[in-house]
Parts: structure tokens; C-alpha cells; sequence
């Protein structure tokens, strides 16, 4: 076995090792996090007295849990080589869970009474989001394939911040017990946006995405060329 074969097979065996990773933590934290808002209760603590914050985060929920559970499956080449059409339903529904989510999100950051630093980093990632939704939108309405995987990359990493910020929280429960909550919960929320804005743009998207686009890009070969570089013995 060449050392080629055996580098794609690295890859791929660690591609999905990853992929595994994100669709079984997206749906663990969806199954742990969003059904107590079913049953009038939550997994965090919620101020009541606030008119409506309750409400908002229950319908900012539902929409949220359905984007972190269709979006690994929109990764996976094979599925929307053989299945287009599921795709682009469950990219539409994605869409319109993120517009409904974010809706609610607003409203729920404008009164959350854990202060300024976490309302801004709740806008922060709810403009991106949508923005993001919107360009990958566009991209695909463009017939732009490159570009519009590359910015629904983008808009998953920012859905996934619901993930991060939960087992950021979760870890700093455990292991910070003399930190007040809304102060861990805040950080936990910038730690949540930030690092995974910082892995989709230096690692995921240059790594994985712009490369390929390149090597679609360069030209062909002219006359002169005495053999393909894909047909010589020693690719």
C-alpha cells in the first residue's frame, strides 16, 4: 500500500473521528439542554419575574436543538451526492430554525439579567449568525458551491457555540467552585464564541475548504506537458 493510500485513509478515518465527535456532542447537548423547557424547567437557573425571558428562551430552544442536530448531516459528501433534495430541505429548515432562534435570542439577551459583557457577547454571535445564514444563502442561490460551504462551515460554528458554552460551563462548575455563576456563565459564553470562530477560520476553512478550491482553479495542463501529474508513476 502506497504511503498516498495510506494518508488518505488517515485522513478520512480522522474525518469522521471528528465528525462523530461533533454530531454525538451536538446531540447529547441538545437531549440534555432542551427537553427540561419542554417540561416548564431548565437546566440552568432562569429569573422568572422577567416578563417574557422564560417565554423567549423556550422558543430560542426548539429552532436552536433542530439546527445542532440537522447541521453535521449536511457535511457528509455522500449524503447529499445520493439524497440532493433531503438536503436542500433540511439546509432550508436549517435557515428558517436559525431566523426563529435568533428572533428569540434577541429579546431574551435584551432582558437576561446577567449584565452587560454577556449581552454583548449574545448579540455579537446573533448578528453573525444570521449574517452567516444569509451569505450561505446567497451563495447557494449564486450556484457558488465553494463559497457557500465555506460559510455555512462558519454558520455551524457559531450554532455549535451553544455547545462549547455548555461544556465550558459544565467543566467550570466542577472544577471552579468559588466562582459566582453569572460570572462563569459569561465567560463561558465568550470562551463558547470565540474559540470556535477561531477554529473555523485557522484550521477548518483554510485546511480543509480554500485548498480545494485552489486546486480546482488551477488551469489544466498545456500540449507541452509530457505527462499528468495524476498519471505518473511516482503520485
Amino acid at each position: 500500500m502506497s504511503t498516498a493510500v495510506i494518508s488518505r485513509t488517515a485522513r478520512r478515518r480522522r474525518w469522521w473521528f471528528l465528525w462523530s465527535l461533533l454530531a454525538l456532542s451536538a446531540t447529547g447537548i441538545t437531549a440534555l439542554f432542551v427537553p427540561p423547557y419542554l417540561h416548564g424547567s431548565s437546566a440552568v437557573p432562569i429569573d422568572r419575574a422577567i416578563v417574557g425571558y422564560y417565554a423567549s428562551l423556550v422558543i430560542h430552544a426548539l429552532p436552536a436543538g433542530l439546527t445542532l442536530i440537522i447541521g453535521p448531516w449536511q457535511f457528509i459528501p455522500k449524503l447529499r451526492a445520493r439524497f440532493p433534495r433531503v438536503h436542500r430541505v433540511s439546509g432550508r429548515v436549517y435557515l428558517i430554525s436559525v431566523v426563529a432562534a435568533s428572533a428569540a435570542a434577541a429579546y431574551a439577551a435584551a432582558v437576561t439579567p446577567s449584565g452587560f459583557p454577556l449581552q454583548v457577547a449574545f448579540y455579537m454571535l446573533i448578528v453573525a449568525w444570521l449574517y452567516t445564514a444569509a451569505q450561505g444563502y446567497r451563495t447557494i442561490r449564486r450556484r457558488d458551491i465553494q463559497q457557500h460551504r465555506i460559510w455555512m462551515v462558519r454558520s455551524y460554528a457559531l450554532t455549535f457555540a451553544a455547545v462549547t458554552l455548555r461544556v465550558y460551563l459544565l467543566a467550570g462548575q466542577a472544577l471552579l467552585h468559588s466562582v459566582d455563576f453569572r460570572d462563569l456563565y459569561t465567560a463561558s459564553a465568550w470562551a463558547g464564541l470565540l474559540g470556535n470562530v477561531f477554529i473555523a477560520e485557522y484550521f477548518i476553512i483554510p485546511r480543509l475548504l480554500t485548498p480545494r478550491a485552489r486546486r480546482r482553479q488551477t488551469p489544466a495542463p498545456g500540449p507541452s506537458s509530457a505527462i499528468s501529474p495524476a498519471l505518473s508513476p511516482q503520485s
